[in-house]
């Protein structure tokens, strides 16, 4: 009832013994992942802390609104984002600009259930950022956030 097994092995060695150590056994740590630096920016309540926190696999609960600015690095498997996000309020909107330099990137959180006079302002600061000569040329991603409310807006209307 016995089998015979026989097992076949490859052996692939290099030079040098460690080079062939170093292959079996320490293949070293991978590549790093880029990074890329972005900007979020938003009126107060458009609901960037919670996208960042979502996008950071953090616990929805105790959000509050940035004063001032955050940054959070947003892990992907690919690359890492490293995303200021600026506080929206209208104190605060004035110094946005200063902290755009360097970003590669912008995404501009809208609240889609806000009222006429907030949606005006949001499409405001929009074009502005939009013809700021340290963003005009960098990709914009515009989330209209808070679709689950009864009030918001279409993408076409937004």
């Amino acid at each position: 009832f016995a089998k015979k097994v026989t097992f076949s092995f490859r052996v692939v060695c290099f030079p040098l013994p460690w080079q062939c150590f170093r292959a079996l056994c320490c293949k070293g740590p991978p590549p790093p992942r880029p990074e890329y630096d972005l900007v979020c920016i938003g009126l107060t309540g458009s609901g960037k802390t919670s996208l960042l926190s979502q996008l950071c696999s953090e616990s929805p609960e105790n959000i509050v609104s940035t004063t001032g600015f955050s940054i959070k690095a947003v892990p992907f498997q690919n690359a890492i984002l490293n995303v200021k996000e600026l506080g929206g309020a209208d104190n605060i909107r004035k110094y946005w600009s200063r902290y755009y330099q360097g970003s590669q990137g912008v995404i501009f959180v809208l609240d889609s259930a806000s009222s006429e006079d907030d949606l005006e302002t949001a499409r405001n600061e929009l074009h502005s950022a939009l013809q700021h000569p340290q963003l005009c040329t960098l990709p914009f991603l515009i989330l209209a956030n808070h679709q689950d409310k009864p009030a918001a807006r279409s993408v076409q209307e937004v």
